[in-house]
C-alpha cells in the first residue's frame, strides 16, 4: 500500500481522532437492467440489530439504477455491517454522475456515488457547496468508445469522420476532445447526434450512429443482451488511450466531512468490508443485490457481464493489486486533474487536496486484496 497522503488541516484529524474516541466509548462494533425505472424501489433500509437501539441515519445516493457495481453496499447493509458501525443507511436510485453530484450539493443526501472530475466542474460553479472524495471506488473509468466492428472501426484513428452518438451531457462525450487529440485526429472531423441515454445502445444497433460513447459497463451489457457478442464489439478504453482517469468515488459535501468525521470514517470502513466479500465471492455478490430489487426485474445474466467486466477492467486492476483499495496515485491523479480541467473548459485547477483526501481509509490490512486463492470465480 502507497503511503497515505494527508490533504487535509490537522485540526481535522484531531476532529476523526475525537470522533473515533467517542463511536469506542459508546461500545460500537467496529444502471440496473430493470427497463421501467419507475419499478424500481427508491430507497432500502438496514434493519436494526435488536441489541443496538440508535442508528444514525444515512443517506446515500447510487451514481444509477441498482446494478451489481453497487454488490458492496448491499452486502454491507445485508450483513449488518452498517449497523456494526452505528449507521441505518437508506439509499435511491441516481439518474447519472452530473445529477447526483448537484442533489449531494444541495445536501439531499450524505454521501454518492460519481466521479471527482464532474465534481470538480461542480466545485467551481457552487463554490459555497463544494464535495469532495474520500474513497475510490472505481481504480479505472470506464469511459469508452465503442463500436460495432461491422462499421469497419477498427482502431480509434477510424473514428475520423464518422457518426458518433451520446447523451447531453455525457463524460466521456465531453472529454471526447482530449481523447481525439490524444489518437491524433481532429475531433471536429466527428459528427454527433444526441439522443436519450435509454436509446444510445439502439442508435448503435440501428445503424444511426457509427459509434458511441459512453460506459462500457452500461453499453456491454445491453449490447450483448440485443444478441450482439464480444467478437462483434470494439471497445476503446480512454485509459488505454492516453486518458487514464479514476472511475467513481464516495462523495460527500466538504462541510458533511468536516462536521462528521466518525460517520465519513465509519460509512467507509463499512463499505469496504462489503467490497472485500464481493471480491472473495462474486457470485454471492452478485446474488445479493438480485435479491435485493423488489421490482424483480433485474436481468441475472447482464448484471453478470457488468460485473465480471467491472472486475476485471475497474475494481481490481495493477495498481489496486499493489497499492490496495480506495486510494489513488498522486502523479496519476494530478495528471489527470489537468486533463479534466481543460476538457471541462474550468477557470482555474484545483490542487488534489481540494477534491480528495484519504484520511478516513481504514487500515492498509482492510485494504488489501484477498489473495487469487481466496477469490471464487463469477458464476
Amino acid at each position: 500500500m502507497m503511503k497515505q497522503l494527508k490533504f487535509k488541516r490537522a485540526s481535522q484529524l484531531a476532529l476523526v481522532l475525537a470522533s473515533m474516541a467517542m463511536l469506542a466509548s459508546c461500545g460500537s462494533a467496529p444502471t440496473a437492467t430493470a427497463p421501467d425505472a419507475s419499478t424500481e424501489p427508491t430507497t432500502t433500509t438496514t434493519a436494526a440489530p435488536a441489541d443496538q437501539q440508535e442508528l444514525k441515519d444515512v443517506r446515500v445516493q447510487l451514481s444509477f439504477l441498482k446494478q451489481s457495481l453497487d454488490a458492496p453496499l448491499i452486502i454491507a447493509i445485508d450483513k449488518g455491517y452498517f449497523a456494526e458501525e452505528g449507521l441505518n443507511i437508506t439509499y435511491e436510485r441516481g439518474f447519472g454522475n452530473s445529477d447526483t453530484i448537484g442533489k449531494l450539493g444541495t445536501g439531499k443526501f450524505d454521501f454518492a456515488f460519481s466521479d471527482m472530475y464532474n465534481t470538480m466542474d461542480f466545485n467551481e460553479k457552487n463554490p459555497n457547496d463544494q464535495i469532495m472524495a474520500i474513497a475510490i471506488t472505481q481504480n479505472r473509468a470506464p469511459f469508452s468508445v465503442i463500436s460495432l466492428k461491422e462499421s469497419g472501426i477498427s482502431k480509434p484513428e477510424d473514428l475520423a469522420g464518422k457518426k458518433m452518438g451520446a447523451p447531453t451531457g455525457d463524460g466521456p462525450r465531453n472529454l471526447f476532445p482530449l481523447f481525439a487529440e490524444q489518437v491524433g485526429i481532429d475531433p471536429n472531423s466527428v459528427e454527433w447526434t444526441t439522443m436519450e441515454p435509454k436509446l444510445r445502445e439502439a442508435f448503435l444497433l440501428q445503424g444511426q450512429v457509427d459509434a458511441i460513447t459512453g460506459f462500457s459497463t452500461s453499453a456491454l451489457p445491453s449490447l450483448l443482451k440485443a444478441g450482439k457478442t464480444m467478437d462483434d464489439i470494439n471497445v476503446f478504453y480512454y485509459s488505454d488511450n492516453g486518458l487514464n482517469f479514476y472511475g467513481n468515488a464516495i462523495l460527500a459535501k466538504s462541510a458533511f466531512v468536516e462536521e462528521n468525521p466518525d460517520v465519513v470514517k465509519a460509512f467507509v470502513r463499512a463499505y469496504f468490508r462489503g467490497f472485500q466479500d464481493m471480491l472473495k465471492d462474486p457470485t454471492a455478490a452478485l446474488d445479493a443485490v438480485i435479491a435485493s430489487d423488489d421490482s424483480k426485474l433485474m436481468d441475472r445474466e447482464a448484471e453478470k457481464v457488468r460485473l465480471e467486466i467491472a472486475l476485471k477492467e475497474i475494481f481490481v486492476t495493477p495498481e489496486v493489486e499493489q497499492d490496495g483499495l480506495g486510494g489513488l496515485n498522486e502523479e496519476r491523479m494530478t495528471k489527470t486533474i489537468e486533463q479534466a480541467v481543460q476538457g471541462f473548459g474550468l477557470t482555474s485547477t484545483p490542487t488534489l487536496g481540494d477534491i480528495y483526501s484519504d484520511e478516513f481509509l481504514p487500515s492498509t490490512e482492510e485494504l488489501t486484496l484477498p489473495t487469487a486463492s481466496d477469490r471464487k470465480p463469477l458464476i
